[in-house]
């Protein structure tokens, strides 16, 4: 699908992980020149600002395994009517987060305008724990499993939207950080996984070939969700959860590319950029020059 117009969507929430920062993410990507180099593409950028998340509360709303639970969620709702929104007035939604429990907003609002989505889900965690697995109680490791329908069944419904998307026409890549309950999860879900191992046995051109064999099989749409700490820390130091043995700039850049040339992707996600982590802008800029490659931009 042709992409003529880009609309900026920023959701500065941080309240998924326990790590402060990510809510900073979307203005520093508009700092570091994400509008122009857009822009540059010869592409109409509609910049929507930030959606409001609602205050930190002193006390944490929810369930220890269902941590700031009222306040993701409505701040997803939110997100999703925007998202919806984008693709009905036909623009090409760039999602900024934020933390990665976005996604389940992001999500829904595409599963309100496509009937069968592929999702490219590129992390160095499987975000694919439930309220039943979690260590940690943090939504954003949950984000994934409930946008497929898998886990707490008041969060898996509480976008009031059924999801358009199957676990055969889903890829993850980059994992390297899976809890032991959260993998049995993803094991039995039907997700395909390309964990850093494929990636170094198989290489990254053929890693792509066969995630994107599986989300554009029969689907209308594919949607690239890209949380920055599937990249290694020397690459992109600031991010939520910096974990070494990830992604060089190229595998990630590889990645953009190949999505970008299916023909089928129809919305973008970059999430858990945490600008008080990182060195001298640079993980900002090169989440900047991965956008701008997803979106067309070529070496050639």
């Amino acid at each position: 699908m042709p992409i003529s117009r880009v609309r900026v969507i920023g959701m500065p929430l941080d309240l998924g992980a326990d790590r402060r920062g990510v809510d900073l993410g979307p203005d520093a990507l508009r700092h570091d020149g994400l509008l122009p180099a857009i822009q540059a593409l010869g592409l109409e950028v509609e910049d929507s600002g930030n959606l409001r998340p609602p205050p930190r509360p002193k006390i944490s709303s929810g369930s220890p395994k269902l941590k700031y639970y009222d306040e993701i969620v409505s701040a997803c709702r939110d997100l999703k009517d925007c998202v919806t929104s984008a693709v009905q007035d036909g623009c090409f939604p760039l999602v900024l987060g934020g933390d990665h429990s976005i996604a389940i907003g992001t999500l829904a609002g595409l599963s309100a305008c496509y009937k069968k989505i592929g999702l490219l889900w590129i992390d160095a965690h499987g975000d694919f724990n439930t309220d039943q697995t979690t260590l940690s109680g943090n939504i954003h490791g949950m984000s994934f499993a409930a946008a497929l329908g898998i886990g707490n069944p008041e969060l898996v419904t509480s976008m009031r939207q059924p999801t358009a998307i199957l676990p055969e026409r889903c890829a993850l890549i980059g994992a390297r950080d899976i809890d032991p309950l959260e993998k049995t999860v993803l094991k039995n879900s039907g997700v395909t996984v390309f964990s850093m191992h494929e990636i170094d046995t198989l290489g990254m051109y053929t890693v792509m070939q066969k995630a994107l064999k599986i989300v554009t099989n029969g689907s209308d749409t594919v949607h690239l969700s890209f949380d920055l700490d599937a990249l290694d820390p020397n690459d992109a130091p600031g991010v939520g959860f910096p974990l070494k043995g990830g992604l060089t700039f190229r595998e990630a850049r590889l990645i953009m590319e190949m999505a970008a040339s299916s023909n089928l992707l129809g919305s973008l996600e970059v999430v858990e950029l945490n600008p008080i982590l990182d060195r001298q802008n640079m993980t900002g800029k090169l989440a900047i020059d991965l956008i701008a490659t997803a979106l067309g931009k070529s070496l050639t």
